[in-house]
């Protein structure tokens, strides 16, 4: 139990909330860690359709703020600076203040009760987790698993781990080392923000969790999924698919920023063989454009120029080796959505990429 409780700044990153924002609410309103040590930070970021949702904020949130639920701070922006630079918005304040904790909130998610608890008081005691996740369960399908931490593929690939189990037949540990830690519902130390930084803005989307989860392990901290803190997620997957430009631009970075070039050099053959048969799935389903766009990209020497120099960061400060932060990679593509159900990737992609993940990754890369 907690003896003190620490300073939480729950960073909630409004995007057309209106759909969302009474599940956010109520939640709110049952939270059982003590309200005089939270704040909700509110970054409204405006939608490209829908546009701000600041009057909506002001009219249904900000009159309950200190009453009904913790005190809330709205940040209204004028543009939309994506997930990693609303997000930050909301650590600049939260710094500024002196908070202990920053816990990062989904915005079409929402807390249990007893979210809090359980997750601060995991960091407390072991100083060495520099990242914590809750329990993602979907909603409104309470029984299934959304995320029990995220899985990193060894060719810079991210995705929810035992997504769509039933969570009745899991046996998780109170505390389990996970690969990576979604972004939807994170819990990070304040002071390992000042010493290591915030989220890299240049991710805009996607991957950006999964750079931040690399970054503290390779300077020796441990990710971790805290399973008593429980998180519920209105989960769509079909919308994550039509970024696919960012998820494939991001990992190509992520992987430049953390490995060796000998690892990439070994890395190199399997992934070419990857770009096959990814254009195969972009012709079949309309993203060739994305792929273009993604070459023009990298094309461009002053993105090189920015990426090396985030490579050279990364290796500057890193204490680990390839090899130790390989070991919490997969060697497949399991995720268990009809949309990536493909007969290509379970009994050709995944049996190759899994043969060479055993006699490369594993069996070569001692460095």
């Amino acid at each position: 139990m907690l003896q003190n409780y620490p300073k939480v700044a729950i960073i909630y990153l409004s995007f057309h909330c209106e759909p969302y924002i009474d599940d956010v609410v109520s939640s709110l309103k049952k939270l059982t860690y003590p309200r005089d040590r939270v704040e909700c930070i509110v970054v409204d970021n405006p939608h490209p359709e829908f546009g701000p949702s600041v009057r909506f904020l002001e009219e249904t949130v900000l009159p309950l703020s200190q009453k009904e639920i913790p005190h809330v701070t709205l940040l209204p922006q004028k543009e939309n600076t994506g997930f990693a630079g609303g997000n930050n918005v909301g650590v600049r304040w939260a710094l500024a203040h002196g908070f202990d904790y920053v816990f990062f909130h989904n915005n079409d998610g929402f807390m249990a009760s007893n979210c809090l608890e359980p997750i601060v008081e995991a960091m407390e005691k072991d100083k060495t987790i520099g990242a914590a996740q809750s329990l993602m369960l979907l909603h409104p399908e309470t029984d299934l698993i959304n995320s029990t931490g995220n899985s990193f593929h060894y060719l810079g690939f991210g995705f929810c781990d035992q997504y769509r189990m039933k969570f009745e037949e899991l046996r998780l540990p109170p505390i389990k080392e996970i690969s990576y830690a979604s972004g939807a519902a994170l819990l990070m130390r304040a002071d390992l923000i000042r010493q290591y930084g915030m989220w890299d803005e240049n991710f805009f989307l996607y991957h950006e969790d999964l750079e931040w989860s690399l970054r503290l392990r390779a300077v020796g901290y441990r990710i971790v999924l805290v399973s008593d803190s429980i998180f519920y997620h209105k989960y769509q997957f079909s919308r994550s698919i039509t970024k696919f430009y960012w998820m494939e631009r991001n990992r190509y970075g992520t992987m430049l920023m953390f490995f060796k070039w000998r690892t990439l050099v070994l890395l190199l053959p399997i992934g070419l063989a990857l770009e096959l048969g990814l254009w195969f799935f972009a012709f079949k389903g309309g993203w060739a454009d994305k792929r273009v766009q993604i070459y023009r990209y990298w094309l461009q020497p002053k993105h090189w120029t920015l990426w090396l120099k985030k490579r050279k960061n990364i290796q500057s400060m890193r204490k680990v080796s390839d090899r130790f932060l390989l070991s919490f990679s997969v060697a497949g593509i399991y995720f268990q959505d009809k949309s990536v159900d493909n007969p290509l990737v379970r009994y050709i992609a995944n049996p190759v990429m899994t043969l060479y993940y055993w006699i490369v990754v594993k069996g070569l890369i001692w460095w």
